[in-house]
């Protein structure tokens, strides 16, 4: 291991308060690099003491965070804006190397931050409002005010846009967070938590305690969390949803998702194609919750992006994650593979779909690592399971549809209802198609990534809560309604 990758795992164990943990109840585990099935770094793994710790020294940074002005709370957010952005080349080499992530993507520096800018310029704008009372006499207003300690409990893929979505807008209503990374993925969010102090956030105000199901547990049902924001699966969800009902913890859930794309026969199928197998398959490998993994395709058009799917999906360089030109890397680890294997063997054998492209693991140089082909199935029928489960991994079903109506019902014919997408020419049907489908977040020719300043979440089981814009910020704040008892005449 050359100095500079050594130098990316120097902290790996919990930060409480300034303090970086060398030993935990949980002790160590290796962490194993997916580009290569080789391990590269030692975990310390944070269990139930360590949350209780992190929550200890949260308290009186939360209190202090508080007392500052708002200005000077903006301005330190700001000032870890800048601390990460220097950091473009560390953070894009951390990514590649604990997530797969190709590092041609900085890890997703650009989305990160302007998450953390956007809710850094929240924190001298939180606000309440004035109101007549009646029948009393008076004055009346309202205050929004931080639940104190916020839990965050975020996925792998992606880890700084992660660390980011779900850490900052908290911070910026004025609440201190203990952060709970996976093991899988630890090294972003502790670096992260490194720069806040630097920034000048006082220790304590974001812990981090990367674990796995003890120290999840342990913080969503610590009497002295206020909220618990969790991104993950819908299994795990509803173990986050029972722990929580001990305190009555208010949650807010981003969960999984199995999002239609929708091409209608006038789509512009120069720029439709490309971005639906890009989406649907290349980008994070295909481990993303709104990824577009059902592309819905009109009769008129439907054998002509088959083709082309199938031709764009050969043009995508598959490569270890440090390589500048790898635009797909790895799965996450051995398990992901052999279940993501697993389901496109069963396709094949109950003939699900027609595969079209890929189906099979890398060979040659990437076969010690977790690398998948990008893998296109057409002719899938609306009930087949490749179809309605969230795969979590490069797998495209490409299905059939003959009008409007037959689409939306497709597309809404699923339990999930995070992400919707759709690609026409027609402004009416547009508005019209977006209005029916099923999805709390719908992109028309096109997708925007993940706006800081829009409400992003889901519909039925995809989760409930909003990160991003000002019901972001919300999600973090609780109202106090104040009566101040006016003297008759």
């Amino acid at each position: 291991m050359n100095a500079a990758v050594a130098d990316t795992f120097r902290r790996n164990g919990p930060l409480i308060g300034d303090r970086w943990l060398t030993a935990t109840s949980r002790g160590v585990t290796s962490h194993i690099n997916p580009s290569t099935g080789a391990a590269q770094a030692e975990v310390l793994v944070g269990g139930a003491a360590e949350i209780e710790a992190a929550v200890a020294a949260a308290k009186p940074a939360q209190a202090e965070w508080r007392r500052r002005a708002p200005d000077q709370r903006r301005d330190a957010l700001l000032a870890l804006a800048s601390l990460v952005a220097a950091r473009r080349e560390e953070f894009g080499l951390l990514s590649a190397l604990e997530s797969g992530m190709p590092i041609a993507g900085s890890g997703g520096m650009d989305m990160a931050l302007a998450w953390i800018r956007y809710y850094a310029g929240w924190a001298d704008k939180v606000e309440g409002s004035t109101f007549e009372p009646y029948p009393a006499r008076g004055l009346g207003y309202t205050r929004a005010e931080p639940y104190g300690i916020i839990g965050a409990i975020i996925p792998w893929n992606a880890p700084l846009v992660a660390v980011s979505m779900k850490t900052v807008s908290a911070l910026a209503a004025g609440n201190a967070v203990v952060l709970k990374p996976p093991t899988l993925t630890p090294f972003a969010a502790l670096r992260f938590g490194e720069l806040a102090l630097e920034a000048g956030l006082p220790p304590g105000l974001l812990g981090v305690v990367p674990g796995d199901a003890e120290a999840g547990e342990a913080l969503v049902r610590h009497p002295e969390v206020g909220k618990v924001s969790f991104t993950g699966g819908e299994a795990v969800a509803r173990r986050v949803i029972a722990a929580s009902a001990e305190t009555l913890k208010p949650l807010a859930l981003e969960l999984g998702g199995k999002s239609a794309n929708i091409l209608f026969a006038d789509a512009d199928l120069d720029a439709a194609v490309p971005m639906a197998v890009a989406m649907g398959c290349v980008q994070l490998s295909g481990q993303g919750c709104v990824l577009p993994t059902r592309l819905l395709v009109h009769d008129d058009i439907y054998d002509e992006v088959v083709t082309r799917a199938a031709q764009v999906a050969s043009a995508f360089k598959i490569g270890v994650a440090t390589d500048p030109e790898t635009r797909m890397g790895p799965v996450i680890n051995q398990a992901a593979c052999d279940r993501i294997l697993a389901i496109i063997e069963r396709a094949k054998a109950e003939r699900q779909g027609r595969l079209v492209y890929g189906g099979e693991r890398c060979g040659g140089a990437l076969a010690s690592g977790y690398f998948i082909a990008p893998t296109i199935f057409a002719d899938v029928a609306p009930e087949a399971a490749i179809s309605r489960g969230e795969i979590f991994g490069p797998v495209l079903s490409i299905l059939r549809f003959s009008d409007e109506d037959e689409a939306v019902g497709i597309a809404n014919a699923t339990p999930y209802g995070l992400g919707a997408y759709l690609h026409t020419r027609d402004l009416d049907r547009a508005l019209r198609v977006s209005a029916r489908l099923e999805a709390g977040y719908v992109s028309v020719n096109g997708f925007a990534g993940m706006m800081p300043n829009a409400p992003f979440g889901g519909y039925k089981q995809s989760g409930y809560g909003r990160e991003g814009g000002r019901a972001g910020l919300e999600e973090f704040l609780q109202t106090k309604t104040v009566w101040i008892r006016q003297a008759a005449d």
